[in-house]
């Protein structure tokens, strides 16, 4: 398998390429130690091909190089092997192999990916976060990409459903991007999902990488939520590979005048489908496991009086405490009070300065 990963490792020849290579000469192996003559023979390869090809014959560190995947955890799993993701073997483009920390998305449970905006919305982020945590809870495998915003909100969400979820990096596995989800990552692979990338460990998040890895987040994906969206962004992107790769594509509806709903009225204007709850959308996906439970939810908290005088003023978008204040005629200090109790208990959040959103019914 050394030679398997040396010959993954090499950058600036297409993985088309790659898999055309071992096709013709059988074995990683056979491509390390063939001659430049019979190289040239591969008539699909062009000289900067060869040239990198000749170039990683000369390295010297491979089998330093390849324990250090497995002193770090890491996985390196080619296009060949058993464990490579039958959904992801099927798409016009597949990687020519993973590297993995933790585990892969199983094979017979369904996979939706859930990716949006990274400055999203409160209205963004109360959805990315319930869909995450009900699909989860009810064994839908989460996939994204760990970006801020939507994608890690819904990955988030997944925790909080007792899921599994899995992220797809446009770097290292090596490398948490961004930082600021460090927490997120190492939550990730504790609750048993995973963190994978067909890029080198050791690779930075370079925006060239972020297409490529688009498509492996729809690949792995049964279905496709678009949560929030510009016009013009990458969660577009992955929505057009998903339905060139078979996928049905979703998307969350949002006021006509947000630009970041743009993208999302488009995408439903096309012909996606329309997100209007996670237990219609389990419905169509025909999803039974847990889904009474969403139904019933039986441990739901119940909200102290007060708390619910505060809380049914809030709504998606931000509310000002002198306006609660006023509506709910408390102190000030009784508001604040009962603000602090509800962000505790998860019911609600401050988005700035004394703003406040609702993040569950």
């Amino acid at each position: 398998m050394i030679y398997e990963y040396w010959f993954a490792s090499i950058t600036h020849v297409s993985e088309r390429k790659k898999y055309l290579l071992r096709e013709q000469l059988g074995t990683g192996k056979h491509i390390f130690y063939i001659e430049e003559t019979k190289l040239r023979q591969q008539r699909f390869l062009n000289e900067a091909d060869i040239s990198m090809i000749r170039q990683a014959q000369k390295w010297t560190n491979l089998e330093e190089r390849f324990e250090d995947l497995k002193r770090n955890s890491i996985r390196f799993v080619p296009h060949f092997s058993e464990t490579f993701p039958k959904k992801l073997g099927e798409i016009p483009s597949p990687p020519y192999a993973l590297y993995v920390k933790g585990k892969l998305p199983k094979e017979d449970k369904k996979s939706v990916a859930i990716v949006g905006a990274r400055r999203c919305t409160p209205y963004g982020e109360k959805y990315a976060l319930e869909y995450g945590e009900k699909l989860a809870r009810c064994g839908v495998h989460i996939i994204s990409g760990l970006a801020k915003g939507i994608d890690g909100l819904g990955q988030r969400g997944a925790l909080m459903g007792g899921g599994q979820t899995f992220s797809v990096l446009g770097c290292g596995v090596d490398i948490c991007y961004p930082k600021e989800h460090l927490g997120l990552y190492h939550d990730i692979l504790e609750k048993g999902g995973g963190i994978l990338s067909e890029f080198v460990p050791g690779t930075s998040p370079l925006p060239q990488n972020f297409p490529k890895r688009n498509r492996i987040i729809s690949g792995l994906s049964d279905v496709v939520l678009v949560m929030e969206a510009r016009e013009k962004s990458g969660s577009l992107i992955t929505a057009d590979m998903a339905l060139e790769q078979g996928r049905d594509v979703y998307a969350l509806p949002g006021p006509v005048d947000n630009s970041l709903s743009q993208g999302c009225n488009h995408l439903i204007r096309q012909g996606a489908g329309i997100l209007l709850s996670p237990e219609m959308l389990l419905e169509e996906l025909q999803i039974s496991g847990g889904f009474e439970m969403l139904k019933t939810d039986k441990n739901k908290k119940v909200l102290e009086t007060t708390e619910n005088m505060v809380y049914s003023r809030l709504g998606l978008y931000p509310r000002n405490v002198s306006q609660l204040i006023e509506e709910t005629s408390l102190s000030a200090n009784e508001v604040m009070e009962l603000l602090v109790s509800l962000e505790l208990k998860g019911y609600i959040r401050e988005v700035s300065k004394n703003y406040y959103v609702k993040l569950k019914e």
